[in-house]
């Protein structure tokens, strides 16, 4: 007998159309993050420049972190309450790790480089360096993009773990 799942269907159902919205979301975000970057970087104009950079600080301090955290809560809401555990299959497991380290990477890595970038264009001065503007979107969005994938494929099967409760429920 299989363990059986610890949300119910209704609650599986909202819990899933929660974690779609926010992840597409953030996904979007990412796109357009990328976009203001790439015109930062890209333009002559002092004034398109702190235009984007200005609109990506807004992105990041208001909206990134929320989806980000969200994403990861109904992830794990998902995976702990539903027949997929969170270390019985290989792609729920990396996805997990990617969510968190993404996360991680947007709190570290990504807002401080916007916010460095705002403070000196805010100044007066050039944009201090295209990567703090353009790193960290391309990451993230290649990490979306992957993860979506996963979600789709769910490759690589189960883990050891995984392996092992199917048999002592066999």
């Amino acid at each position: 007998m299989k363990p059986k799942p610890k949300l119910n269907r209704r609650s599986r159902r909202a819990a899933l159309v929660v974690h779609v919205t926010v992840s597409a979301c953030w996904l979007g975000l990412t796109l357009g993050l990328l976009a203001l970057g790439i015109s930062a970087a890209t333009t002559g104009s002092p004034a398109t420049v702190e235009a984007s950079v200005r609109a990506m600080k807004l992105f990041a301090d208001w909206l990134l972190l929320p989806v980000a955290f969200l994403t990861l809560l109904s992830g794990l809401l998902l995976s702990l309450g539903t027949k997929w555990g969170l270390a019985r299959h290989r792609w729920v497991y990396t996805k997990f790790w990617l969510t968190l380290a993404t996360t991680t990477a947007t709190v570290f890595a990504l807002r401080p480089g916007v916010n460095s970038a705002v403070t000196a264009v805010a100044a007066g001065g050039p944009l201090p360096d295209a990567g703090d503007v353009l790193f960290g979107p391309v990451v993230s969005l290649s990490a979306y993009v992957f993860m979506t994938v996963i979600s789709v494929l769910k490759p690589w099967g189960k883990t050891r773990r995984g392996r092992e409760r199917s048999q002592s429920f066999a």
